[in-house]
């Protein structure tokens, strides 16, 4: 056990040897962030919002007043000639998984951060949330292919090598294959799970595998956005570069029509894709590089509860109950 350890140490610090004192500092920077809300925003948070696989049998004992009878034992009972009860214990242990969209587009950015840095940040959260919960954390990186894949593993050390992964990672890929995220998802962890996709949803195509892992797996959709892929600055004539595709166009932003247009087709694919996740049974969660992100997540684990829906596109809006059934929460910024 010792040479492996010294082994992994080793690695890791040959790894971190290789990046730049800027991005070291960086991911640095980020692992305390994050520890910190950890601690100071979210901590029960979690625990309440995602439960175990079940109640595990942990032991009997006699019985006390106040006891549930439903909880006799009657073997033991009938043996002891005295009544005695089972007492169980959830059963918390989780694997959490991570889906991490590394495509090109994460490189956008107009407020000082890029959606890629909002999204290392939001999975060290999450990885740090699961494992002071005594939860496996694995992870998934994909472009327009697997990319690469962390399994499920515990650990302190682990939440830096998720962040390390994210922020250093160098895709071959330019584009987004949800489809082919989910589809592996579903070969490489079998059992249910805890999943948490980190994306801008930049693609088409994959409602129907959605559909089938969100019945296998707890599954939330955090899409990152920036508030330039909303609305347009008046600037005049602009290029526009898709990052994925390399495909480039000329649009007038000093144009009122063009700007309404603009607004209007952005503010639908908003709403498509929020149809498409509560279709499929799936969480979401909406964070903007622009903004504190941290409020989106809270509210959305306070919002698991059955019979709730929580859509919250205003800070004046308040949570109702749904019609009916349990609903997967939606919280908007």
């Amino acid at each position: 056990m010792w040479f492996f350890r010294r082994q992994e140490t080793a690695e890791r610090e040959r790894r971190e040897a290789t990046l730049s004192p800027e991005l070291l500092a960086r991911i640095k920077t980020i692992q305390l962030r994050t520890q910190r809300l950890v601690t100071d925003a979210l901590a029960g948070e979690y625990h309440s919002a995602f439960k175990g696989r079940g109640m595990e049998f942990e032991q009997v004992r006699e019985y006390a007043p106040g006891d549930d009878i439903r909880h006799i034992d009657w073997n033991v009972t009938a043996r002891m000639s005295s009544p005695f009860v089972k007492e169980h214990r959830e059963e918390r242990e989780l694997t959490v998984m991570l889906i991490v969209d590394v495509s090109s587009s994460g490189a956008f950015g107009t407020a000082g951060k890029q959606k890629r840095e909002v999204v290392a940040e939001v999975a060290a959260v999450l990885a740090y949330l699961a494992i002071q919960n005594n939860d496996r954390v694995g992870m998934i990186i994909f472009s327009d292919r697997i990319e690469h894949f962390i399994p499920p593993k515990k650990g302190r050390s682990h939440v830096w090598r998720v962040i390390r992964e994210v922020l250093s990672f160098r895709p071959t890929g330019r584009g987004t294959d949800l489809d082919g995220a989910l589809d592996y998802l579903g070969r490489v962890v079998p059992r249910r799970s805890v999943g948490f996709v980190i994306s801008d949803f930049l693609d088409e195509g994959f409602s129907e595998r959605l559909r089938v892992a969100a019945r296998r797996h707890d599954l939330t959709a955090i899409r990152v956005l920036d508030q330039r892929e909303v609305s347009l600055p008046r600037m005049g004539l602009i290029e526009l570069e898709d990052a994925e595709t390399g495909d480039t166009m000329v649009i007038d932003t000093a144009s009122r029509r063009v700007a309404e247009s603009f607004v209007r087709l952005a503010r639908e694919d908003l709403a498509r894709r929020s149809e498409q996740f509560r279709q499929a049974g799936v969480g979401e969660i909406q964070v903007w590089a622009d903004r504190p992100w941290i409020e989106p997540i809270v509210r959305y684990l306070r919002a698991r509860e059955p019979g709730w829906r929580v859509s919250v596109p205003t800070a004046n809006q308040s949570a109702r109950p749904s019609s009916g059934g349990r609903m997967a929460p939606t919280v908007r910024v």
